[in-house]
């Protein structure tokens, strides 16, 4: 499956735009990440796009995330995006991320609402007037974006991705594809 075909696929399974966004959020991050790491950025980059595409299908359900996933997209793509897709959520599924996609997928996910929270606390609510100072202190602020774990964005750290390297990677892969995004 090509990007195109996979959008329209993740489409066909995600109606709520802000999820919508999400996914193109993460792939964005997910693609700069692989860049960054010399990886396979198309590769990546599908794996971000496609990480919730059956989170309206479980109805929020933590058990079944990532694992009903597995099944849709089961014979349409790569087998390391399902993988890695359920180790996403390795809290439920048991599946433990264990290679650099992994573990940035996670980070990807977390750092991507970060992100739009911090954009927008700003004046103008857009990411290209987000600086990473202003990203660095809400990253070390607990309290701010709670439901941005921490730790999860920490899980780049085991794949060769400093959290200082994550945050401006991340910021600048959002800021290309902000207007997309409505920030």
């Amino acid at each position: 499956m090509n990007r195109e075909e996979a959008l329209k696929f993740l489409k066909g399974n995600v109606s709520d735009p802000n999820l919508l966004r999400h996914a193109l959020a993460v792939e964005s991050i997910m693609r700069a990440l692989a860049e960054a790491l010399h990886e396979d950025a198309n590769l990546w980059g599908m794996c971000g796009l496609l990480h919730d595409i059956d989170f309206e299908v479980v109805d929020g359900d933590p058990k079944r995330h990532g694992v009903v996933a597995e099944k849709i997209l089961r014979c349409k793509v790569d087998g390391r995006v399902t993988r890695a897709i359920r180790a996403h959520n390795c809290e439920n599924t048991g599946t433990v991320p264990d290679s650099p996609m992994e573990r940035c997928l996670i980070s990807a996910d977390s750092v991507s609402g970060l992100l739009v929270a911090s954009a927008l606390v700003v004046p103008s609510r857009k990411l290209k007037d987000l600086k990473m100072g202003t990203l660095r202190r809400k990253f070390k602020d607990q309290d701010f974006a709670r439901g941005c774990s921490r730790e999860r964005m920490s899980m780049c750290e085991s794949a060769g991705v400093p959290i200082e390297k994550l945050l401006g990677i991340a910021l600048g892969a959002l800021q290309a594809i902000g207007d997309g995004l409505g920030l």
